[in-house]
């Protein structure tokens, strides 16, 4: 009985991590191997839980480095937090009082605002970007 919970334990870690792919369940899963094999040879269930635990926080502590390093070579952030301090240029004049107002960052057409309600911020203006509301830019005109 318990080598049918070790291997239905494993098949769900594994699935639950290819659709996260957060290398989180993934060393769970290798101790649930572990474990099923010890069930197969007949050790008590004590033991296979020990030595789950064990090997899943081995292979945690002494791979997972090693695999985040190789797996997050090339991968760069997607949050639109990181464009907080980059330099956008002004498309639509700025006001946020009357809602209107577009930049361009990295390519990109974002809506825009600022945090003095009464300033404009012409087109063809650099600004900072200071923050994020939204789905609107809260922009700052850059000083001269």
């Amino acid at each position: 009985m318990e080598t049918i919970f070790w291997l239905i334990l494993f098949v769900v870690l594994l699935i639950i991590e290819i659709f996260t792919m957060g290398l989180t369940t993934v060393w769970f899963a290798g101790g649930a191997l572990v474990a099923f094999v010890l069930a197969f040879a007949g050790l008590g269930l004590p033991v296979q839980i020990i030595v789950f635990l064990l090997a899943s926080i081995l292979l945690l502590v002494l791979t997972r480095p090693i695999a985040i390093q190789f797996f997050n070579k090339e991968r760069q952030k997607t949050n639109a937090d990181r464009l907080i301090g980059q330099k956008a240029v002004v498309l639509e004049t700025i006001d946020t009082l009357h809602s209107t107002g577009r930049v361009e960052v990295n390519g990109m057409e974002w809506a825009a605002k600022v945090e003095d309600v009464t300033a404009v911020i012409e087109a063809g203006t650099v600004v900072s970007i200071e923050g994020i509301q939204g789905v609107k830019l809260i922009v700052k005109k850059e000083e001269a």
